[in-house]
Protein backbone atom coordinates (compact mmCIF):
# COMPACT_ATOMS: atom_id res chain seq x y z
CA UNK A 1 0.00 0.00 0.00
CA UNK A 2 1.24 3.04 -0.88
CA UNK A 3 1.91 6.02 1.36
CA UNK A 4 -0.32 9.00 2.05
CA UNK A 5 0.77 11.67 0.17
CA UNK A 6 2.53 14.35 2.25
CA UNK A 7 3.26 18.21 2.41
CA UNK A 8 6.87 19.53 2.80
CA UNK A 9 5.76 20.55 5.86
CA UNK A 10 4.06 17.40 7.32
CA UNK A 11 7.94 15.29 6.04
CA UNK A 12 10.08 17.60 7.78
CA UNK A 13 7.69 17.96 11.20
CA UNK A 14 7.39 14.45 11.23
CA UNK A 15 10.65 13.24 11.14
CA UNK A 16 11.56 15.14 13.89
CA UNK A 17 8.87 13.55 16.19
CA UNK A 18 10.28 12.22 19.08
CA UNK A 19 6.79 10.96 20.94
CA UNK A 20 3.59 11.99 20.48
CA UNK A 21 1.19 12.71 23.69
CA UNK A 22 -2.64 12.23 24.22
CA UNK A 23 -3.62 15.87 24.37
CA UNK A 24 -2.80 16.12 20.49
CA UNK A 25 0.78 17.83 20.85
CA UNK A 26 4.31 16.32 19.85
CA UNK A 27 7.88 16.67 20.92
CA UNK A 28 9.90 17.50 18.25
CA UNK A 29 14.00 17.17 18.28
CA UNK A 30 15.24 20.78 17.37
CA UNK A 31 17.97 20.56 14.46
CA UNK A 32 19.48 23.94 14.84
CA UNK A 33 18.94 26.69 17.96
CA UNK A 34 20.13 30.66 17.01
CA UNK A 35 20.78 32.72 20.00
CA UNK A 36 20.93 36.58 20.58
CA UNK A 37 21.84 39.00 23.42
CA UNK A 38 17.84 39.88 24.59
CA UNK A 39 16.29 36.96 24.53
CA UNK A 40 19.07 34.43 25.75
CA UNK A 41 19.95 36.15 28.94
CA UNK A 42 16.63 34.88 31.05
CA UNK A 43 17.13 31.35 29.79
CA UNK A 44 20.26 31.17 30.70
CA UNK A 45 19.73 32.50 34.20
CA UNK A 46 16.84 30.36 34.33
CA UNK A 47 19.11 27.41 33.29
CA UNK A 48 21.36 28.10 35.92
CA UNK A 49 18.85 28.82 38.73
CA UNK A 50 17.43 25.14 37.56
CA UNK A 51 20.75 23.65 38.07
CA UNK A 52 21.10 22.52 34.13
CA UNK A 53 23.51 22.45 31.26
CA UNK A 54 23.25 22.88 27.45
CA UNK A 55 22.16 19.80 26.49
CA UNK A 56 24.03 19.88 22.72
CA UNK A 57 25.92 23.03 22.49
CA UNK A 58 27.14 22.04 18.88
CA UNK A 59 23.70 22.69 17.66
CA UNK A 60 23.52 26.35 18.74
CA UNK A 61 24.90 29.05 17.52
CA UNK A 62 24.63 32.83 19.09
CA UNK A 63 25.48 36.52 17.85
CA UNK A 64 24.75 39.80 19.06
CA UNK A 65 22.83 41.74 17.04
CA UNK A 66 19.83 44.14 18.17
CA UNK A 67 21.52 45.93 21.47
CA UNK A 68 24.58 46.78 19.50
CA UNK A 69 25.37 50.51 17.80
CA UNK A 70 25.68 50.16 14.23
CA UNK A 71 27.55 53.04 13.67
CA UNK A 72 31.40 53.17 12.49
CA UNK A 73 34.05 52.07 15.16
CA UNK A 74 31.32 51.07 17.27
CA UNK A 75 32.38 48.36 20.44
CA UNK A 76 29.82 47.07 22.78
CA UNK A 77 30.41 49.83 24.89
CA UNK A 78 28.61 52.58 22.64
CA UNK A 79 25.41 51.70 23.38
CA UNK A 80 26.18 51.75 26.73
CA UNK A 81 22.44 50.08 27.46
CA UNK A 82 23.44 46.67 25.67
CA UNK A 83 26.81 45.93 27.49
CA UNK A 84 25.44 44.45 30.15
CA UNK A 85 23.39 41.75 27.32
CA UNK A 86 26.42 41.57 25.41
CA UNK A 87 29.09 40.66 28.48
CA UNK A 88 26.27 38.45 29.77
CA UNK A 89 25.84 36.41 26.35
CA UNK A 90 29.68 36.07 25.86
CA UNK A 91 30.22 34.36 29.27
CA UNK A 92 27.25 31.88 28.92
CA UNK A 93 28.18 31.04 25.27
CA UNK A 94 31.78 30.46 26.76
CA UNK A 95 30.72 28.77 29.64
CA UNK A 96 28.53 26.57 28.06
CA UNK A 97 30.57 25.35 24.89
CA UNK A 98 28.55 27.59 22.44
CA UNK A 99 30.05 29.04 19.16
CA UNK A 100 29.14 32.91 19.57
CA UNK A 101 29.99 35.55 16.40
CA UNK A 102 30.99 38.50 18.38
CA UNK A 103 30.79 41.91 17.87
CA UNK A 104 34.35 41.75 15.72
CA UNK A 105 33.92 38.65 14.04
CA UNK A 106 34.56 38.42 10.74
CA UNK A 107 31.19 36.35 10.12
CA UNK A 108 29.43 38.69 12.94
CA UNK A 109 25.99 39.94 11.78
CA UNK A 110 21.70 39.43 12.36
CA UNK A 111 20.76 36.37 13.16
CA UNK A 112 18.39 35.56 10.59
CA UNK A 113 21.20 36.69 8.11
CA UNK A 114 24.25 35.02 8.94
CA UNK A 115 21.91 31.43 9.85
CA UNK A 116 21.68 30.71 6.08
CA UNK A 117 24.78 32.95 5.03
CA UNK A 118 26.95 30.70 6.60
CA UNK A 119 24.54 27.28 5.96
CA UNK A 120 24.02 26.81 9.71
CA UNK A 121 20.54 26.13 8.47
CA UNK A 122 20.08 23.56 5.93
CA UNK A 123 17.05 22.14 4.15
CA UNK A 124 14.88 19.84 6.27
CA UNK A 125 16.17 21.04 9.53
CA UNK A 126 14.04 22.17 12.19
CA UNK A 127 15.84 25.67 13.53
CA UNK A 128 14.40 27.81 16.09
CA UNK A 129 15.17 31.33 17.89
CA UNK A 130 13.45 33.83 20.56
CA UNK A 131 13.22 35.88 17.49
CA UNK A 132 9.60 35.91 15.56
CA UNK A 133 11.58 36.39 12.08
CA UNK A 134 13.30 33.34 12.17
CA UNK A 135 10.52 31.79 9.92
CA UNK A 136 12.99 33.97 7.12
CA UNK A 137 15.08 31.05 7.28
CA UNK A 138 12.03 28.68 5.20
CA UNK A 139 13.28 30.16 1.92
CA UNK A 140 16.11 27.25 2.47
CA UNK A 141 13.34 24.62 2.58
CA UNK A 142 13.95 24.58 6.63
CA UNK A 143 10.99 24.04 9.19
CA UNK A 144 12.38 27.50 11.16
CA UNK A 145 10.07 29.52 13.79
CA UNK A 146 10.37 31.83 16.86
CA UNK A 147 9.78 31.07 20.56
CA UNK A 148 9.65 32.63 23.20
CA UNK A 149 11.96 32.69 26.59
CA UNK A 150 11.17 30.13 28.67
CA UNK A 151 11.05 27.32 25.07
CA UNK A 152 14.38 28.96 24.77
CA UNK A 153 15.35 27.63 27.83
CA UNK A 154 13.85 24.13 27.42
CA UNK A 155 16.01 23.57 23.59
CA UNK A 156 19.31 24.77 25.61
CA UNK A 157 18.25 21.76 28.02
CA UNK A 158 16.27 18.94 26.20
CA UNK A 159 17.06 20.03 22.35
CA UNK A 160 13.83 19.96 22.07
CA UNK A 161 10.16 21.19 21.82
CA UNK A 162 6.36 20.27 22.88
CA UNK A 163 4.17 21.77 20.59
CA UNK A 164 0.85 21.79 18.59
CA UNK A 165 1.59 20.99 14.81
CA UNK A 166 -0.24 23.93 13.00
CA UNK A 167 -2.43 23.42 10.09
CA UNK A 168 -1.10 24.01 6.50
CA UNK A 169 -1.81 26.46 4.05
CA UNK A 170 -0.45 26.89 0.43
CA UNK A 171 0.01 29.89 -1.10
CA UNK A 172 0.26 29.73 -5.12
CA UNK A 173 1.71 32.27 -6.53
CA UNK A 174 1.04 32.51 -10.24
CA UNK A 175 2.52 34.93 -12.72
CA UNK A 176 5.55 36.64 -12.90
CA UNK A 177 6.52 39.98 -10.99
CA UNK A 178 7.79 42.80 -13.62
CA UNK A 179 11.33 44.30 -13.28
CA UNK A 180 10.30 46.73 -11.22
CA UNK A 181 8.35 44.99 -8.53
CA UNK A 182 11.17 42.81 -5.66
CA UNK A 183 10.23 39.82 -2.75
CA UNK A 184 9.66 42.87 -0.90
CA UNK A 185 6.59 44.92 -3.01
CA UNK A 186 5.27 41.17 -3.67
CA UNK A 187 5.14 40.20 0.17
CA UNK A 188 3.56 43.65 0.64
CA UNK A 189 0.84 42.70 -1.91
CA UNK A 190 0.42 39.64 -0.46
CA UNK A 191 -0.38 41.43 2.85
CA UNK A 192 -2.50 44.14 1.20
CA UNK A 193 -4.24 41.42 0.15
CA UNK A 194 -5.10 38.69 2.95
CA UNK A 195 -4.25 40.99 5.78
CA UNK A 196 -2.66 40.67 8.52
CA UNK A 197 -4.17 37.79 9.98
CA UNK A 198 -4.76 36.13 6.94
CA UNK A 199 -2.29 32.43 7.98
CA UNK A 200 -3.17 33.05 11.40
CA UNK A 201 -2.13 29.25 12.91
CA UNK A 202 -0.83 27.79 9.41
CA UNK A 203 2.51 26.70 8.18
CA UNK A 204 2.63 28.35 5.07
CA UNK A 205 4.58 27.29 1.67
CA UNK A 206 5.05 29.20 -1.20
CA UNK A 207 4.70 28.16 -4.43
CA UNK A 208 4.20 29.39 -8.58
CA UNK A 209 5.86 31.08 -11.13
CA UNK A 210 6.70 33.71 -9.88
CA UNK A 211 8.32 32.24 -6.49
CA UNK A 212 10.25 29.70 -8.83
CA UNK A 213 11.84 32.97 -10.52
CA UNK A 214 13.03 34.89 -7.24
CA UNK A 215 16.22 35.20 -6.92
CA UNK A 216 17.35 33.20 -2.77
CA UNK A 217 17.47 36.89 -1.23
CA UNK A 218 14.35 37.47 -2.09
CA UNK A 219 12.40 33.96 -1.30
CA UNK A 220 14.44 35.18 1.94
CA UNK A 221 12.40 38.56 2.10
CA UNK A 222 9.21 37.00 1.11
CA UNK A 223 9.24 34.28 4.55
CA UNK A 224 10.75 36.51 6.63
CA UNK A 225 7.51 39.13 6.67
CA UNK A 226 4.89 35.96 6.83
CA UNK A 227 5.18 36.10 10.37
CA UNK A 228 3.24 39.30 9.57
CA UNK A 229 0.26 37.77 7.90
CA UNK A 230 0.10 35.47 10.83
CA UNK A 231 2.01 32.37 9.67
CA UNK A 232 4.41 31.45 12.63
CA UNK A 233 6.08 28.82 9.55
CA UNK A 234 7.34 29.56 6.09
CA UNK A 235 8.47 27.60 3.71
CA UNK A 236 9.89 27.46 -0.23
CA UNK A 237 10.94 23.60 -1.61
CA UNK A 238 14.40 23.75 -2.08
CA UNK A 239 15.45 23.46 -5.69
CA UNK A 240 18.58 23.58 -7.63
CA UNK A 241 18.92 27.60 -6.99
CA UNK A 242 19.20 26.21 -3.37
CA UNK A 243 21.68 23.86 -3.44
CA UNK A 244 23.79 25.95 -5.50
CA UNK A 245 23.47 29.04 -2.68
CA UNK A 246 24.79 26.44 -0.12
CA UNK A 247 27.58 24.67 -1.84
CA UNK A 248 30.77 25.95 -0.42
CA UNK A 249 29.37 28.05 2.37
CA UNK A 250 31.43 27.76 5.91
CA UNK A 251 28.97 25.06 7.61
CA UNK A 252 27.61 23.04 4.60
CA UNK A 253 28.45 19.65 3.94
CA UNK A 254 31.65 18.60 2.42
CA UNK A 255 32.74 15.98 -0.23
CA UNK A 256 30.85 13.10 0.19
CA UNK A 257 28.49 14.07 2.76
CA UNK A 258 27.38 16.70 0.03
CA UNK A 259 26.16 14.01 -2.16
CA UNK A 260 24.28 12.42 0.45
CA UNK A 261 22.80 15.41 1.39
CA UNK A 262 21.62 16.63 -2.14
CA UNK A 263 20.11 13.05 -2.70
CA UNK A 264 17.61 13.79 0.97
CA UNK A 265 17.14 17.32 -0.16
CA UNK A 266 15.46 16.67 -4.00
CA UNK A 267 13.00 14.34 -1.83
CA UNK A 268 12.01 17.54 0.38
CA UNK A 269 8.71 18.82 -2.15
CA UNK A 270 5.51 18.34 -1.45
CA UNK A 271 3.73 15.58 -2.95
CA UNK A 272 1.67 16.03 -5.73
CA UNK A 273 -1.69 14.65 -4.08
CA UNK A 274 -0.73 16.61 -0.69
CA UNK A 275 -3.75 18.22 0.42
CA UNK A 276 -3.26 21.66 2.80
CA UNK A 277 -6.01 22.90 5.44
CA UNK A 278 -6.17 25.61 3.05
CA UNK A 279 -5.10 27.50 -0.45
CA UNK A 280 -4.83 30.78 -1.63
CA UNK A 281 -3.71 32.16 -4.67
CA UNK A 282 -2.17 35.67 -5.63
CA UNK A 283 -1.56 37.17 -9.00
CA UNK A 284 2.05 38.70 -9.37
CA UNK A 285 1.70 39.97 -12.80
CA UNK A 286 -0.14 43.40 -11.54
CA UNK A 287 1.99 44.03 -8.39
CA UNK A 288 4.17 47.52 -8.67
CA UNK A 289 6.01 48.66 -6.11
CA UNK A 290 4.50 48.77 -2.59
CA UNK A 291 4.23 50.97 0.08
CA UNK A 292 2.24 51.44 3.71
CA UNK A 293 0.31 54.22 4.76
CA UNK A 294 -0.78 53.00 8.37
CA UNK A 295 0.62 51.20 11.23
CA UNK A 296 0.38 47.48 10.45
CA UNK A 297 1.90 46.12 7.38
CA UNK A 298 -1.43 45.39 5.54
CA UNK A 299 -2.12 48.67 5.15
CA UNK A 300 -0.23 48.46 2.03
CA UNK A 301 -1.03 49.93 -1.49
CA UNK A 302 1.04 50.80 -4.60
CA UNK A 303 3.13 53.43 -4.69
CA UNK A 304 0.70 55.06 -7.39
CA UNK A 305 -1.76 54.85 -5.43
CA UNK A 306 -3.98 56.80 -2.47
CA UNK A 307 -4.61 56.47 1.12
CA UNK A 308 -7.59 55.03 1.77
CA UNK A 309 -10.85 56.27 3.98
CA UNK A 310 -11.63 54.37 6.90
CA UNK A 311 -15.11 55.03 6.26
CA UNK A 312 -14.04 51.85 3.37
CA UNK A 313 -14.12 49.54 5.63
CA UNK A 314 -17.20 47.24 6.63
CA UNK A 315 -15.98 46.51 10.18
CA UNK A 316 -16.13 49.08 12.94
CA UNK A 317 -13.25 47.88 14.72
CA UNK A 318 -11.21 47.81 11.99
CA UNK A 319 -12.97 51.29 10.77
CA UNK A 320 -11.86 52.88 14.14
CA UNK A 321 -8.18 51.20 14.00
CA UNK A 322 -7.62 52.86 10.53
CA UNK A 323 -9.02 56.12 12.08
CA UNK A 324 -6.51 55.95 14.34
CA UNK A 325 -3.55 54.63 12.22
CA UNK A 326 -3.79 57.71 10.24
CA UNK A 327 -3.98 60.09 12.72
CA UNK A 328 -0.83 58.69 14.19
CA UNK A 329 0.62 58.55 10.51
CA UNK A 330 -0.49 62.29 9.88
CA UNK A 331 -2.13 61.25 6.64
CA UNK A 332 -5.31 62.65 5.71
CA UNK A 333 -7.68 60.12 3.03
CA UNK A 334 -7.63 60.50 -0.86
CA UNK A 335 -3.68 61.93 -0.44
CA UNK A 336 -1.47 60.18 -3.07
CA UNK A 337 0.70 57.83 -1.25
CA UNK A 338 3.64 59.32 -4.03
CA UNK A 339 5.25 62.25 -2.58
CA UNK A 340 4.23 62.19 1.12
CA UNK A 341 7.58 63.80 2.43
CA UNK A 342 9.98 61.83 4.15
CA UNK A 343 12.86 62.63 7.02
CA UNK A 344 14.70 59.48 7.77
CA UNK A 345 15.60 56.31 5.44
CA UNK A 346 16.75 53.19 6.57
CA UNK A 347 18.11 50.46 4.23
CA UNK A 348 19.19 47.26 6.31
CA UNK A 349 17.48 44.49 8.78
CA UNK A 350 17.12 40.56 8.60
CA UNK A 351 14.38 41.78 5.82
CA UNK A 352 16.27 43.82 3.52
CA UNK A 353 19.84 43.81 4.40
CA UNK A 354 21.49 41.13 1.86
CA UNK A 355 23.87 42.58 -0.97
CA UNK A 356 21.00 42.08 -3.18
CA UNK A 357 18.77 44.75 -1.70
CA UNK A 358 22.06 46.97 -1.30
CA UNK A 359 22.61 46.46 -5.13
CA UNK A 360 19.22 47.06 -5.59
CA UNK A 361 19.46 50.64 -3.59
CA UNK A 362 22.84 51.21 -5.06
CA UNK A 363 21.35 51.22 -8.78
CA UNK A 364 18.82 54.01 -7.88
CA UNK A 365 21.39 55.89 -5.89
CA UNK A 366 24.41 55.79 -8.62
CA UNK A 367 25.02 59.58 -9.84
CA UNK A 368 22.49 61.24 -6.90
CA UNK A 369 22.40 62.76 -3.78
CA UNK A 370 20.51 62.43 -0.34
CA UNK A 371 17.48 65.31 -0.75
CA UNK A 372 18.48 68.01 2.01
CA UNK A 373 16.81 67.58 5.32
CA UNK A 374 16.65 63.91 5.03
CA UNK A 375 19.11 61.15 6.83
CA UNK A 376 19.80 58.01 5.37
CA UNK A 377 21.28 54.66 6.94
CA UNK A 378 22.77 52.06 5.23
CA UNK A 379 23.08 48.96 7.77
CA UNK A 380 24.60 45.90 6.30
CA UNK A 381 23.06 42.51 7.80
CA UNK A 382 25.88 40.80 8.27
CA UNK A 383 29.79 41.97 8.59
CA UNK A 384 30.49 39.51 5.35
CA UNK A 385 27.39 41.52 3.23
CA UNK A 386 29.86 45.13 4.34
CA UNK A 387 32.78 43.60 2.75
CA UNK A 388 31.76 42.28 -0.31
CA UNK A 389 29.76 45.63 -0.71
CA UNK A 390 33.13 47.70 0.06
CA UNK A 391 34.86 45.15 -2.73
CA UNK A 392 31.82 46.26 -5.39
CA UNK A 393 32.23 49.76 -4.65
CA UNK A 394 28.57 49.99 -3.32
CA UNK A 395 29.82 51.54 0.14
CA UNK A 396 31.33 54.39 -2.08
CA UNK A 397 27.99 54.96 -4.16
CA UNK A 398 26.30 55.26 -1.08
CA UNK A 399 28.51 57.44 0.72
CA UNK A 400 29.67 59.86 -2.20
CA UNK A 401 25.39 60.20 -2.24
CA UNK A 402 25.10 61.47 1.66
CA UNK A 403 23.83 58.02 2.64
CA UNK A 404 25.51 56.55 6.17
CA UNK A 405 27.68 53.84 6.15
CA UNK A 406 27.02 51.48 9.18
CA UNK A 407 28.35 48.23 10.67
CA UNK A 408 25.96 44.98 10.87
CA UNK A 409 23.06 45.19 13.34
CA UNK A 410 19.54 45.61 13.48
CA UNK A 411 19.79 49.46 13.89
CA UNK A 412 16.80 51.20 13.01
CA UNK A 413 14.77 48.56 12.53
CA UNK A 414 13.47 47.99 15.92
CA UNK A 415 15.05 51.60 17.19
CA UNK A 416 17.56 49.74 19.41
CA UNK A 417 21.64 50.25 19.12
CA UNK A 418 20.95 53.88 19.87
CA UNK A 419 19.09 55.13 16.81
CA UNK A 420 16.03 56.74 16.63
CA UNK A 421 13.04 57.90 13.86
CA UNK A 422 12.57 61.72 15.52
CA UNK A 423 8.91 61.70 16.98
CA UNK A 424 6.56 63.25 14.34
CA UNK A 425 9.26 62.45 11.24
CA UNK A 426 8.34 59.99 8.60
CA UNK A 427 10.78 57.20 7.58
CA UNK A 428 11.08 55.11 4.63
CA UNK A 429 12.36 51.59 5.63
CA UNK A 430 13.06 48.55 4.05
CA UNK A 431 12.47 46.39 7.71
CA UNK A 432 9.12 44.74 8.09
CA UNK A 433 7.15 45.99 10.93
CA UNK A 434 5.58 49.53 11.08
CA UNK A 435 3.82 49.72 14.43
CA UNK A 436 3.51 52.39 16.42
CA UNK A 437 6.99 53.45 17.97
CA UNK A 438 8.54 50.41 16.12
CA UNK A 439 11.46 52.90 15.23
CA UNK A 440 11.18 55.68 18.09
CA UNK A 441 8.38 57.43 19.97
CA UNK A 442 5.87 58.93 18.09
CA UNK A 443 8.14 57.51 14.56
CA UNK A 444 5.67 57.29 11.55
CA UNK A 445 7.35 54.52 9.25
CA UNK A 446 6.62 53.06 5.70
CA UNK A 447 7.35 49.88 4.71
CA UNK A 448 9.35 49.81 1.49
CA UNK A 449 11.78 48.16 -0.71
CA UNK A 450 15.41 48.76 -0.90
CA UNK A 451 15.09 50.63 -4.47
CA UNK A 452 11.96 52.78 -3.56
CA UNK A 453 13.75 53.81 -0.17
CA UNK A 454 16.55 55.00 -2.01
CA UNK A 455 14.55 56.57 -4.47
CA UNK A 456 12.31 58.06 -1.46
CA UNK A 457 15.88 59.18 -0.03
CA UNK A 458 17.25 61.12 -2.91
CA UNK A 459 13.93 63.53 -3.83
CA UNK A 460 12.90 63.40 -0.32
CA UNK A 461 9.47 62.04 -0.12
CA UNK A 462 7.69 58.79 -1.36
CA UNK A 463 8.89 58.28 -4.86
CA UNK A 464 7.95 55.78 -7.35
CA UNK A 465 11.38 54.64 -8.17
CA UNK A 466 10.25 54.16 -12.05
CA UNK A 467 10.56 57.73 -12.53
CA UNK A 468 14.10 57.78 -11.36
CA UNK A 469 15.00 55.20 -14.68
CA UNK A 470 12.84 57.30 -16.96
Amino acid sequence: MAAPAQTLFDKIWDSHVVRRFEDGRDMVHVDRHMLYEITSMEAFRALATAARRVRNPGLSAATVDHMVATRPGRDEATFAPGREFIRALRANAKDAGIRLFDLGDADHGITHVIAHELAIVLPGLITVCGDSHTCTLGALGAVAFGIGTSDVEHVLSTQTLVLSKPATMRLTINGYLSPHASGKDLVLAILGQIGADGATGHAVEFRGAAVDALPIEERLTLCNMAIEFGARIALVAPDQKVFDYLRGRRFAPKGARWTQALIAWRALHSDPAARFDREVRIDAGTIEPMVTWGTSPEDAIPISGRVPDPGSFAIPEIRAAKRHALEYMGLVPGTPIEGVPVQTVFIGSCTNGRLGDLRAAARVAQGRAVAAGVRAIIAPGSAAVRRQAEAEGLAEVFRAAGFEWHEAGCSLCCAVGGELVPSGSRCATTSNRNFEGRQGSGARSHLVSPATAAAAAVRGRLTDWRRLED
